[in-house]
């Protein structure tokens, strides 16, 4: 849904609200991964999004803030079981759903690539349910710069099909592909294919206040920032 002002008009509170503050490099010290996440806090960034190891540091660290936490399930490849990652979203979700926004899960986009659609819907439901059963919404990655156009599009449908409640771009995490992320182009054509049956989340390659600011103008939910482009798209670098 567009937004009823216009995104250059917005606070940079306001502007925060879309989005999650990504804190995933796996190679972060605990100290790095705690200066980020207090940095989203401090941004009033909608979640920060973690590692299931930070969860608890991330909740406790989040606790009475207006950041909430956005653990990322099955990252950066999708391609455990359908039991594999229903297992670890329960055991993310069983003790702190509660501190939890939403859950990013990685669509399989190898099974998106061979055309197994109905496969890839099942294993997204299954962890979309269980995401509903704590009350916590699911983001499905679909890793849009691995498809072609009729793949995205038939990933959005999957997504909508199986319950999922917003349709994500990339991980930020694929290699041997150029890595194009949440272009104006793709977000328009995830927007169209949707209808409005899921929220969309673009990640990727947004690292300048021009395409953030597009981009929310253009009707989308909420962006993935890598920690360092945050003050960058709020405007809060000069």
């Amino acid at each position: 849904m567009k937004p009823t002002k216009k995104a250059q008009d917005m606070t940079s509170i306001e502007l925060a609200r879309y989005i999650d503050q990504s804190v995933l490099k796996p190679e972060f010290t605990i100290e790095e991964t705690k200066k980020y996440i207090q940095e989203g806090i401090d941004f009033k960034c909608k979640t920060v999004c973690v590692n299931p190891w930070a969860v608890p540091l991330a909740a406790e660290m989040c606790a009475g803030t207006e950041t909430k936490v956005c653990p990322v399930c099955d990252f950066p490849f999708g391609q455990s079981s359908t039991a594999s990652k229903v297992a670890q979203a329960e055991i993310i979700l069983k003790d702190y759903a509660k501190d939890i926004a939403e859950l990013d899960i990685v669509a399989n986009y190898g099974w998106l690539r061979s055309g197994r659609y109905e496969e890839v819907t099942q294993d997204l439901k299954a962890v979309a349910d269980i995401c509903h059963q704590y009350g916590v919404a699911v983001k499905v990655i679909l890793e849009t710069d691995a498809l072609t156009v009729e793949q995205v599009r038939k990933g959005c449908d999957c997504v909508v099909a199986a319950g999922g409640d917003f349709v994500k771009t990339s991980t930020g995490f694929l290699t041997g592909h150029e890595g194009n992320g949440a272009t104006v182009e793709i977000i328009q054509i995830m927007m169209d294919q949707v209808a409005g049956k899921a929220k969309i989340k673009g990640s990727g390659a947004i690292r300048t206040r021009e395409h953030f600011l597009q981009l929310i103008d253009m009707g989308i939910d909420r962006m993935g920032i890598g920690y360092r482009s945050t003050p960058t798209v709020l405007g809060l670098d000069k």
